[in-house]
């Protein structure tokens, strides 16, 4: 199968792993999240959480073939120093992305400061291609006049410190949809073709007419990426896929309560939804994604849309996001093989 530029998805399986660092200081909120995204945790379970000791290691098979190397670090000072100093080597080499949370809240803002700018330089010492975020968290506790503009002032120190890295910042909490926005945007990051993924559900929403396709993560249920048409895009709420990801994580979680099963293994093959002013269905794409497709109403819109999706799976599957990209001839119209649009008969009948 190639996207509509010529780009070929079918690639060589080849698993990745990519190293996360994951810091801050102690009671940042850094396991909380982790818990949230990764063990289908509710935000009120984290209560019980306990204090990280040292460093806890996960390996999260977070999309086909790509495995995230999750190192939570503890941010008790003791082990703040042993990583800047007997385990300088051991811990910043090989970084692929460096998470760093602050609380909004701390009182030691300026000391924070200090820690993360130790940090930094460890980075780019040892890993100086490395991505960098960081995460102004537990925003829940501000006053919403005043979030912004605290972010803001935090952020600007925060860049102040951060050497050569760009920093991409992101204002935190894990009672609403900005945890999932903010690790959303980081697993994006880490999928190295995901150019390849948009422009196959680029030519997925011509041919089906679509308003808006949102491919999500299976077991975070985290938008690995969303294509959209111009209808689409004048949609005023920014945050709907991420808000959609709270929601059926929170589903899940009720699922599980009486299945009898982990939340983890709950899972739902497919979701309808038909409304006067529109239709939307939510289908297991692979064994590692879901996909939420958005349409104007018709029944016969609906039916183009559920079967050109349905051819699209066979290479969903195929697809590897970490081999490399092999040009080809490019196909004329950039159509789904057996595809249809809606009307084409021809197709409809085979």
């Amino acid at each position: 199968m190639e996207a509509g530029n010529g780009l070929n998805i079918y690639q060589s399986k080849k698993p990745r792993k990519k190293k996360v660092l994951l810091m801050g200081k102690s009671g940042s909120g850094k396991s909380s999240m982790r818990s949230i995204i990764f063990s289908n945790y509710v935000a009120k379970d984290t209560r019980r959480l306990g204090a990280t000791i040292d460093v806890e290691y996960s390996n999260v098979k977070f999309l086909g073939n790509l495995t995230l190397n999750l190192w939570d670090c503890g941010g008790q000072d003791a082990f703040m120093e042993s990583y800047l100093v007997a385990q300088r080597k051991q811990v910043f080499s090989n970084v692929g992305v460096l998470i760093y949370v602050f609380d909004v809240e701390s009182r030691e803002f300026e000391r924070d400061l200090v820690t993360y700018s130790s940090i930094i330089r460890a980075l780019k010492e040892y890993s100086p291609y490395s991505t960098v975020f960081c995460l102004i968290h537990k925003m829940d506790l501000i006053q919403p006049i005043h979030r912004e503009r605290l972010f803001e002032e935090r952020i600007s120190f925060v860049r102040e410190r951060s050497e050569d890295f760009e920093v991409t910042a992101f204002a935190t909490s894990i009672w609403d949809q900005t945890l999932y926005k903010a690790w959303a945007g980081i697993m994006y990051i880490l999928i190295p073709n995901i150019d390849v993924i948009d422009e196959y559900l680029a030519a997925l929403l011509r041919q089906s007419d679509a308003d808006e396709i949102v491919l999500f993560e299976r077991t975070t249920f985290l938008v690995v990426t969303s294509v959209m048409s111009v209808k689409g895009n004048r949609n005023a709420m920014g945050d709907r896929f991420e808000k959609l990801s709270n929601i059926i994580k929170t589903f899940k979680h009720s699922a599980a309560q009486y299945t009898e099963l982990p939340s983890a293994t709950s899972q739902f093959s497919t979701f309808e939804l038909k409304m006067p002013r529109f239709s939307l269905f939510i289908t297991a794409m692979t064994d590692n994604t879901y996909l939420l497709v958005v349409l104007p109403p018709g029944e016969s819109k609906y039916n183009v849309a559920q079967y050109n999706v349905t051819l699209a799976m066979e290479d969903f599957a195929k697809l590897d996001i970490v081999g490399e990209v092999r040009r080809r001839e490019m196909p004329k119209g950039g159509k789904i093989p057996g595809g249809y649009y809606e009307g084409d008969e021809d197709n409809a009948t085979q």
